[in-house]
């Protein structure tokens, strides 16, 4: 049967990492079953997982996603093989391109072919984290000789971030599942048959942007700056290009390419809003975030926006139920 979670995205905002344990566990009190980190411009991917582990040893530890190329392979084998060998059968391991503007502009990494990057170090993952050297060219990168000592008792799951129809189809194919990001509930039904042609078992994780308030003009406020700073990002507009949203987007896009931030918020209506952060009363966000589980979202991986609102108590009242 496919894993059924329900997750929360670690680190919280605004409390330092080393106070955070008591958090943690009490997610594992409340019912969530996973935490999920990321890797963008705050902390690393593995070092909230590695602690949650300790902290939490009940919880599911998932990133969400780290960057195919900002860490060579065997460096990136070290990390999976060494939080895996902490967190025996725990780990599933979320892997993607990112976007240009982490690695190209932040990294100074030439973000170049990034469907070729992402699978070849899926690949090279499969074989490394078993133990067996490597010695292997594969389209945009060579390894010579690599084997992992520390190889873990039980192999991670591999989970690919995908978009698109080439990425998701990967994510079924060599991947164990998907990860999914900034789309809509009733986008899910549009994404999930690619991943499923790898199998029907294939899990299908979401990142779901959540603020349990009934401001919703605060919300919209906020939400329509994360909106114009993620949408903006080629990988993220060609995303909502293909789920149809071009129209409604393109005035935003195209006060934005003119420099007018202003104009670009003002042209993101309510209901796009609305459609890509979950907000209202926690039992509208509950259901909210049922829509997506029942559309085919078999890990929902909660975000706390913390827009005016006591995170701790959020995370509470978003508790599964």
């Amino acid at each position: 049967m496919t894993y059924q979670g329900y997750g929360m995205t670690i680190p919280f905002m605004g409390v330092p990492l080393h106070e955070q344990g008591d958090w943690i566990r009490e997610l594992a009190d409340l019912g969530y079953t996973d935490v999920w980190s990321s890797e963008a411009d705050g902390a690393d991917g593995f070092t909230p997982l590695a602690l949650a582990s300790v902290w939490a040893p009940s919880l599911r530890l998932g990133s969400a996603i780290v960057p195919a190329f900002t860490r060579g392979p065997a460096t990136m084998a070290q990390c999976v093989g060494a939080l895996a060998d902490a967190a025996p059968g725990r780990v599933a391991f979320g892997i993607g391109t990112s976007s240009n503007v982490i690695v190209e502009r932040w990294n100074d990494i030439p973000f170049d072919e990034p469907y070729k990057k992402t699978r070849d170090m899926v690949r090279f993952l499969r074989t490394a984290l078993t133990g067996e050297k490597v010695k292997a060219d594969y389209d945009t990168f060579s390894v010579n000789g690599f084997k992992l000592a520390a190889v873990p008792q039980q192999q991670p799951k591999i989970l690919i971030a995908a978009l698109r129809q080439g990425m998701l189809r990967l994510a079924g194919a060599e991947g164990d599942g998907a990860i999914v990001n900034w789309l809509g509930a009733d986008d899910v039904p549009t994404v999930t048959p690619f991943v499923h042609e790898g199998g029907a078992d294939k899990e299908v994780v979401a990142r779901i942007f959540v603020a349990p308030t009934t401001d919703a003009a605060l919300v919209r406020d906020w939400g329509r700056r994360l909106i114009a700073a993620y949408l903006t990002v080629p990988v993220y507009a060609e995303f909502h290009r293909w789920m149809g949203r071009g129209e409604v987007l393109q005035p935003m896009w195209d006060a934005w390419a003119a420099g007018d931030r202003k104009a670009a918020l003002e042209h993101i209506p309510d209901d796009l809003v609305d459609t890509l952060i979950v907000h209202g009363s926690p039992e509208a966000c509950r259901e909210h975030i049922g829509r997506y589980q029942a559309n085919g979202i078999t890990t929902p991986a909660l975000a706390i926006l913390p827009f005016g609102l006591d995170q701790r108590q959020a995370i509470r009242d978003l508790a599964p139920r």
